[in-house]
Formats: structure tokens, C-alpha cells, sequence
């Protein structure tokens, strides 16, 4: 399999079977803000074009650049569609001339002529992308590649249980216009975007350990900003609060959590790939390029800057009535807003700045009110600043999504009271029937199926997946103190009072736990133990054995080569998981103790452990059994333990209780509440 670095996101992939061009991007996106960096607009495009399948992930421009897929893409290539809930991306795609798709169906394999192989992994959500981001899967004669750009799955199994994945393509670095636009102090912006910039990192470091592909390539950004009004936003000037690392960067940081697998693709980078290796070729040294990425800005900035001015010129439409049109395109959509505008809960304002740049309109879209009029001297819930000429333009070309046009342009400023709320955001990219009530239906069926199923994380019991877009907490959730933030999406919320800290409304079901103990069981054998939470898969022996407990103490024996234990009393708890390659664990003793005991287990076979008899604590893998047979899995961000998830069956009483079915001991069997005797 060869790929072809083409910028950005953009890459062609080919093998004997044919060749997939994905996400061809070159000209400048979102009001002329977005270019795509390194510069490929002068890659060899009319041989590029001239592909078999094309595949364009989502709507956002710089992503779906139609007029470079309408002059270099040729038409006779098949479209690899995702399973989107409109069809707005196969109705862009047919106007620009294409005219044959494969409608693929989200996590179903398709095979494609000659034995190469596809799946399309569909987001759908209203706030993955433009009403949906997805990734491609593509397998020829055993090597596999996963395109993720930038979509955001809360799992990747989907693709991992199809193979060993040999190239990872995916985001690391900035999209969106937080915090630079806010009107907030410099520090508190350079705060919130060091913030911003480290989770960026987290979130990357999570999928690349989640898929554990040979390689991994950094793509989907950085753009880069060559209008003099946004030049600040390159990452050139050494602040750690900017958003925008490049690709250098990338590499740097990967190294620093021991990553050595990094393949940097640059416009006209080519990589070949087989089960074993990666050769990759550059046009020049990857090392020097980026050494000297300021010069290289600035010559692509006076060579864009009449591309620019040039868009400039074509945005002003004084014939436009912005109130008018405004009140035409919202009023609808706002009398047939449900959760949309619930959510939003209070007045937005436009401030629209002048020709001039001086005068001021001020406009307010009421969602409470269900009206857009004039600003009549409130409060309002969020504030928006920006050149009239910028609205004047969408609402002239009919632009349903102002978020994937004004918002990512970063061409405003805005400030807001309270926290940040997403259906401000969800509603504006929804300016279409179809749109909204695709997001109103979304909402319904997301807030109507409230997620029943609860889980430990540490002292904490909460509902197993995020409020905001359902990640998976048991993976996904850091709890520190009383707060935990979900590394999906870096949302936060507070424990105690179930409050969402990131945005209004999302309040999530919490409460204090007693922690986990181990009890004492004594008399069962290690072996026993095993048996009854495996089924006798596993079976534990006599190995070496630590004395001096108390008699029917549960104890903890630690196995290494030198046959060196320590062990620890009944009560005691396992509270951190230092390593888990080496199976490393710390235990606390009582709450009352401050001591620490570090016990080793040694793993053997296939992430099996050994212990004495009589031990009432197993290691086996990234689970503990314990002496009542329950069973805790290690928390892989915290390497906490904590209890591993058994089913939960909720009765009307509210009061959750375990079935067994899954520890596979016995068929799941009735239970009696304990909460009432039903």
C-alpha cells in the first residue's frame, strides 16, 4: 500500500486493487481565514485527480473544497459515501458532477473490486462536525490503514477487532476558534489555550494507545493563518497558549510519552507500506522545513494575499436587509425549536460593525421570544462581534451552517455570560429544515433515553456514559477530587452537585461510594477464587508464600523471580496501579494507616498470574479478582482500580442491583430488591 501525502488531511492511497483520494483540500477556507500548511496547491493535481475512488469524510471546507473537486477530481471516480442522516454531502457531490457512490452502511466492510477492502465509521451526532464526521478503514493483502482526520469515536474496536492496524492517520492539533476570539484578559487566554492545547495531546495519546498501529501519522492541521488580521494565530511567536502545534510539535511531545512510531506526511511525502515496514521519502528535509517555517510563511502569505483580497471584495452586499433576512431565514426555525432552543435559554447578539468600521448594528436572535429585532438594551446569554459585509455574505449565498463558515473563521470576537453552551453553536450550523429537525430529533431521542447504567470510578458512582455525547466514562473519565472531566471532549463536571462545569444544562448523575474492599474470605483457595469468577478458566496454585499475617487474614502475596512477598491485611484496599506492562500495583492499608505496600505480581502465559493458596487478591491482565469473587479492572488514565462493570438491571424503585451473567459463573438469575421486597 503506498500513500501519498497531499496536505492536511488530504492523502492518496494506492494499491494494485485502486487508488482512494481522500479529503482533497487547497483553496482557502472559511472566509479566506484557513489554508492548508505545508502549501500543496502546487502538487501535480491533474494526475492526483485522476483516481479511482474518492472519499470525502464530512462538509467541513477544509475537507470539501468544491471547486478544487470540481477542476481536478475526475468524475469518474466512485464516491465512498458515509451513512449520514441527510443527504446534503451526496447532493454537493452529484452538483459538482460526480455521478456513481457507494452507499456505504457506518461499521459494515465493503468489498471493493480486485480484494480491497473499506469501512466507514458515520458520527452523526449534531455536533460532530456538519451533522457528521466519519473515518475510513482500508485493508489490501493484509495491511490496514485507518483514516481517522477528524473525527472523534469514543471507541475504536470497532476497528481493531478487524486486525492489527499498521497506519493510524489522525488529528493533534487545533480546529476550532476557542479561546482566541473570547474578549478576556491575555493571561486567562493564554491559560485556557495551554489548557486547551494539553488536552488536544491527551486526547491523540488515548486513540494512538487505543489502536496501537505501527505508525502513526499526524494530520488534519495545523492550517495555517496568512491575513495580516489573523497572523497571531500561527504557532511562531513560542506562546504555550496557542492551539495550533504543527507537526514538529507533535513529534517532540509524542516522544516525550515514549512515542517512536511518528511518520510525518508533507505535500508529495510518499510512504510504503507493508506488514512489517514503513519507507517513507520526503521533497526535502522534514527537519529543515519546519526549522524554517516562518520564512516559508511569509512568502505563502505574499503570494496568497491577493487570493485574499480578492475574497474580501466579494463579501459586501449592501442590497441585503440584514434584519429582514435574518427574521426570514431564524423566525421559522425558531417557532419549530424545541431542545435547540431550550438549551440556549436566553437572547444572542449580533453586534454587525460597519463599512466603516466604526457604526454598529446591533441584532438579537430571541430564542425565549422565538423572534430575531433589534437590541433593545437586555442582558444577553452570548454576544457575537463581526463584520456586517460577513453576514451580509451568508445570508446572500443562503448558508445554512454559520458555524463551518463565520464561526471557524475566527473572523469575530465574542464574549458571553455564564458557561459555554453548545445549542447556541448546534443551532447555528442547523439554518435548514432539515438540519434542525434532524438535531431536534437527536436531542429528543439523547435526553429521552437518559443513560440508566451506573459505574464506579474511584470513590465515585456516576452513569456510565458522558451527558454530553455518551463516551464511555469507565475509559474516558478522570475523577479528581470531586470533579471528573471526560478526556473525549474535555468536558468537566462537578460530583457533588452533578453539575456540568464546560456548558449549561448536561447534569450528571452522581454519588459518593464506600471504596472498594477486600474481604476476607478465608479458607478459599486462590484457586477458588479464580474458579468461581472465571469458570475455571484460570486456576491459581501454590507458589511462594509471605508469613506473619493474622490468621484468616486475606492476603496479598507478591510473586517475583526472587521469590520476595509482601503482604497485607484483611481490610486493606488497592487504591493505584503503577505499571501496568509489569503489573505493579500500590496498596493502601486501612483509611485510617497512611502506609503504603508495593506489591509485585508476576504475570505468566498469556497475562495470567500465579499465586499462593489462600491469597484472596489475583492480577490477572488489567483486572483483579478478589476474595468475595467481585471482580475491579484498572481505570487506564487515573491507573486506578476500581470495581470492574457487572450488568445493572434498574426496577422502578431506582435501586440498581448486579447480575452475574457476565462474571460467567452461573446464568444471570433473579434478585431481590433491597430496597423493597419486590
Amino acid at each position: 500500500m503506498r500513500v501519498t501525502g497531499t496536505g492536511h488531511a488530504s492523502m492518496r492511497i494506492d494499491t494494485a486493487a485502486g487508488s482512494i483520494l481522500c479529503d482533497p483540500w487547497v483553496n482557502p477556507a472559511y472566509f479566506a481565514s484557513w489554508f492548508p500548511f505545508p502549501d500543496n496547491s502546487q502538487l501535480d493535481w491533474e494526475t492526483l485527480g485522476q483516481t479511482d475512488y474518492l472519499y470525502v469524510s464530512h462538509l467541513h471546507r477544509d475537507h470539501f473544497d468544491a471547486d478544487h473537486l470540481k477542476r481536478f477530481v475526475s468524475k469518474k471516480a466512485t464516491v465512498l459515501l458515509p451513512a449520514y442522516p441527510t443527504s446534503e454531502l451526496e447532493d454537493e457531490l452529484r452538483e459538482l458532477g460526480f455521478t456513481s457512490f457507494v452507499e456505504t452502511r457506518t461499521n459494515e466492510v465493503v468489498e471493493l473490486d480486485g480484494g480491497l477492502r473499506v469501512m466507514i465509521q458515520a458520527l452523526t451526532s449534531p455536533t460532530d462536525g456538519p451533522i457528521g464526521d466519519s473515518s475510513l478503514w482500508v485493508e489490501y493483502d493484509g495491511v490496514r490503514l485507518l483514516n481517522q482526520n477528524d473525527a472523534r469515536p469514543t471507541d475504536l474496536s470497532t476497528f481493531t477487532d478487524l486486525g492489527h492496524v499498521h497506519a493510524h492517520m489522525l488529528q493533534f492539533s487545533g480546529a476550532i476558534w476557542y479561546p482566541m476570539v473570547y474578549e478576556l484578559p491575555q493571561a486567562a487566554k493564554t491559560a485556557f489555550g495551554k489548557q486547551k492545547r494539553e488536552r488536544q495531546f491527551d486526547r491523540t495519546w488515548r486513540y494512538i494507545d487505543d489502536l496501537k498501529a505501527s505508525y502513526v501519522f499526524p494530520i488534519a492541521g495545523p492550517p495555517c493563518f496568512l491575513d495580516d488580521e489573523l497572523w497571531q494565530f500561527n504557532d511562531i511567536f513560542g506562546d504555550e497558549g496557542n492551539i495550533f502545534p504543527d507537526q514538529s510539535v507533535f513529534l517532540r511531545e509524542y516522544a516525550k510519552v515514549g512515542g517512536s512510531n511518528g511518520v510525518v506526511l508533507l505535500p508529495g511525502s510518499v510512504s510504503e507500506l507493508t506488514t512489517e515496514s514503513c519507507t517513507t521519502t520526503h521533497p526535502t528535509d522534514v527537519d529543515e522545513f519546519f526549522a524554517n517555517k516562518v520564512a516559508h510563511l511569509e512568502e505563502m502569505r505574499e503570494r496568497k494575499r491577493p487570493v485574499i483580497e480578492a475574497a474580501k471584495a466579494s463579501w459586501r452586499h449592501p442590497e441585503v436587509d440584514v434584519l429582514k433576512e435574518m427574521k426570514r431565514v431564524i423566525e421559522p426555525l425558531l417557532d419549530e425549536s424545541i431542545y435547540l432552543a431550550k438549551g440556549v435559554g436566553g437572547p444572542v447578539r449580533f453586534d454587525l460593525v460597519g463599512y466603516d468600521g466604526e457604526s454598529v448594528e446591533s441584532i438579537v436572535v430571541d430564542f425565549p421570544g422565538k423572534q430575531v429585532r433589534p437590541y433593545g438594551d437586555e442582558k444577553v446569554r452570548y454576544r457575537f462581534r463581526t463584520d456586517r459585509a460577513l453576514i451580509e455574505q451568508l445570508l446572500h449565498v443562503g448558508e445554512v451552517d454559520w458555524v463551518n463558515s463565520l464561526f471557524l473563521s475566527c473572523r469575530f470576537s465574542a464574549a458571553r455570560i455564564g458557561q459555554y453552551n453548545e445549542f447556541v453553536y448546534a443551532f447555528f450550523k442547523c439554518l435548514s429544515e432539515e438540519r434542525l429537525q434532524y438535531a431536534e430529533g437527536w436531542y429528543d431521542e439523547h435526553f429521552q433515553n437518559a443513560d440508566s447504567e451506573d459505574v464506579r470510578i474511584g470513590d465515585w458512582v456516576v452513569q456510565r456514559r458522558c451527558p454530553h455525547l455518551k463516551a464511555d466514562l469507565t475509559r474516558f473519565g478522570i475523577i479528581d477530587g470531586n470533579q471528573l472531566t471526560c478526556q473525549l471532549h474535555g468536558w468537566r463536571f462537578d460530583l457533588a452537585s452533578g453539575r456540568c462545569l464546560t456548558s449549561v444544562g448536561h447534569q450528571i448523575r452522581a454519588a459518593k461510594a464506600p471504596p472498594a474492599r477486600i474481604d476476607g474470605g478465608a479458607g478459599r483457595s486462590a484457586g477458588q477464587v479464580v474458579e468461581d469468577a472465571l469458570g475455571g478458566v484460570v486456576a491459581g496454585g501454590p507458589d511462594h508464600a509471605a508469613g506473619g499475617e493474622a490468621a484468616g487474614a486475606a492476603r496479598v502475596h507478591a510473586v517475583e523471580a526472587g521469590g520476595v512477598g509482601h503482604a497485607v491485611g484483611e481490610g486493606d484496599r488497592v487504591v493505584h496501579m503503577v505499571d501496568v506492562a509489569a503489573g505493579d500495583a500500590e496498596v493502601a492499608l486501612d483509611p485510617g494507616r497512611r502506609q503504603r505496600k508495593r506489591v509485585r505480581h508476576e504475570r505468566r502465559g498469556a497475562g495470567r498470574v500465579r499465586v499462593a493458596d489462600g491469597q484472596q487478591v489475583l492480577h490477572i491482565g488489567r483486572q483483579l479478582l478478589v476474595g468475595d469473587g467481585g471482580r475491579h479492572r484498572l481505570h487506564e488514565q487515573r491507573r486506578r482500580v476500581v470495581p470492574a462493570l457487572v450488568p445493572q438491571r434498574r426496577v422502578h424503585c431506582g435501586v440498581h442491583v448486579p447480575l452475574d451473567g457476565r462474571l460467567g459463573r452461573e446464568p444471570a438469575r433473579q434478585h431481590v430488591c433491597p430496597h423493597r421486597t419486590e
